[in-house]
């Protein structure tokens, strides 16, 4: 029997500590009209933002990112090529075309389809005027070709990624990750899609093909011109949200079931997500793939990083009905962020597809031997260059904060220490499992699969369990608001 949840929050209930009320900060306050003004904010040399209120809603398709195909396969490596370079893409509707940063041209960014245990290989060139660095969240890699910080791509320079695949199935994406920069190019569209699949996975009767979609979010502000406004820590002011690089799409669907994929690629929104009247879906996984059973919701919150894999059944609808997914945070008037995309139920469809009550099972924790402590914070005084800490020091690419065992499995305690601002913890080489949140143990819902980020509200304290295999190296764990990692919310650690 899939276990019922009418509200899940990051996988805890609201009494669990994870409810709207008293947070104390704009950007995690429910969307309200008055929160923010809708648009006439004056951008960098004067020109007025382009007032979200003149971007018609559900007016444009949601594209499905383009699945990008290898240039060679020999035995079990695929081969691709990528070119980072900026181009003109058509996002808003009569409006001109907009500059972007892109893999191969395309916004959104292409998809990699990949399976466990066959390499893939990816050539990466930079067609940009700045450094890059390509990493692919969730992986498991060696140090090599987990595109760290400091590890870059100079721009006309290549770089060749090798990605072995050495786990389980997983929603993965790759995004810039070059230090300082990350922020801006991850905004300006540097991302895109890597879905790892394995036989657990394929022998289940989920929804696939067609009706097994990939949806990634991201929010954005734009000057009266079309061209994309960046200002760091600007959340208040991104109140335009983009769908698969487009402005409050519908998407066309049967009256049948669907697994969407959704992916929350923004630099600082979170989302509680819904549908518009409230009905159930059934949430099946997330960053580290299917859960071990599945559960039902209403409600599902993604900080940014974070994945839900999620079932939703139109076949309760009639054809010619249309729901909204819609957005519970803010900050930004709700006509606008509290709008998501729209769903248009257009046909009928035959439908052999099911969710089974057991979907996999999941690695036992083994017993940990080290048990560690961070503490995330930012300025938060007003001072017009905020700089983010971890345990009170902020990123050195040259020190090694954390020396980890190989093979150790270890108890992280993180606690977001600031009074106001929110956070999230983001570890590369290794998935984790939430233990605990906020002293509660985590037993059920969004949190008990396999993680590689995790909210962490102001106040709020999570235990993670991670053991260090694969691969020795030196890697970064941070905040994953990319404007936080960006200000120096970042450590190293290495595994000898």
């Amino acid at each position: 029997m899939i276990a019922r949840r009418s509200f899940l929050v990051s996988g805890a209930a609201v009494s669990g500590g994870l409810g709207l009320a008293g947070l104390g900060i704009s950007a995690l306050r429910p969307a309200t009209a008055d929160a923010v003004e809708g648009g006439g904010a004056a951008v960098e040399g004067g020109t007025a933002d382009l007032d979200p209120g003149s971007i018609a809603k559900f007016a444009v398709r949601m594209p499905l990112p383009p699945v990008l195909a290898p240039y060679s396969v020999s035995g079990t490596t695929s081969y691709y090529r990528m070119t980072m370079k900026e181009v003109a893409a058509a996002i808003l509707p009569g409006m001109p075309t907009t500059k972007v940063r892109t893999y191969n041209g395309k916004f959104p960014g292409p998809l990699i389809k990949a399976r466990s245990g066959q390499r893939v290989v990816v050539e990466q060139t930079n067609g940009l005027g700045q450094p890059v660095s390509v990493h692919l969240h969730g992986a498991h890699v060696p140090e090599s070709s987990d595109g760290g910080p400091m590890d870059l791509i100079q721009p006309g320079g290549s770089k060749t990624y090798t990605y072995p695949n050495q786990q389980p199935h997983a929603n993965l994406w790759f995004h810039d990750h070059a230090h300082h920069q990350e922020s801006e190019h991850v905004y300006r569209g540097l991302s895109g899609y890597y879905l790892l699949t394995d036989d657990t996975e394929q022998q289940l009767p989920l929804p696939s093909g067609q009706f097994d979609v990939s949806i990634a979010l991201r929010e954005a502000r734009f000057d009266q011109a079309g061209q994309l406004v960046y200002a760091m820590d600007d959340w208040p002011n991104r109140n335009v949200i983009l769908v698969n690089g487009k402005p409050w799409p519908y998407f066309e669907v049967a009256a049948r079931k669907y697994r969407l994929r959704v992916f929350n690629q923004s630099n600082g929104r979170f989302f509680d997500l819904k549908l518009s009247d409230g009905s159930e879906f059934t949430l099946i996984g997330g960053d580290g793939g299917l859960l071990a059973k599945p559960y039902r919701a209403t409600v599902v919150r993604l900080s940014p990083g974070e994945r839900a894999d999620i079932v939703v059944d139109f076949s309760r609808y009639p054809v010619g009905s249309k729901v909204v997914l819609e957005n519970g945070l803010g900050p930004g008037p709700v006509e606008h962020v509290g709008k998501v995309m729209r769903f248009d139920v257009t046909r009928t469809a035959t439908d052999n597809s099911s969710v089974p009550s057991t979907l996999r099972t999941l690695p036992d924790l083994p017993p940990a031997t080290v048990n560690r402590r961070f503490d995330l914070s930012m300025d938060e005084d007003g001072r017009p260059d905020p700089v983010g800490y971890i345990n009170g020091r902020t990123y050195d690419h040259h020190r090694v904060d954390t020396e980890i065992a190989y093979g150790s499995t270890e108890v992280w305690t993180v606690t977001n220490t600031n009074q106001l601002a929110p956070h999230n913890f983001h570890m590369h080489l290794v998935m984790f499992r939430v233990l605990e949140r906020n002293g509660q143990p985590v037993t059920e819902g969004f949190e008990t699969g396999l993680k590689d980020t995790v909210s962490i509200l102001a106040g709020e304290t999570v235990k993670l369990q991670a053991t260090f295999t694969g691969y020795r190296g030196t890697y970064v764990y941070h905040c994953h608001l990319f404007d936080h990692s960006a200000m120096g919310m970042m450590g190293n650690f290495r595994v000898s």
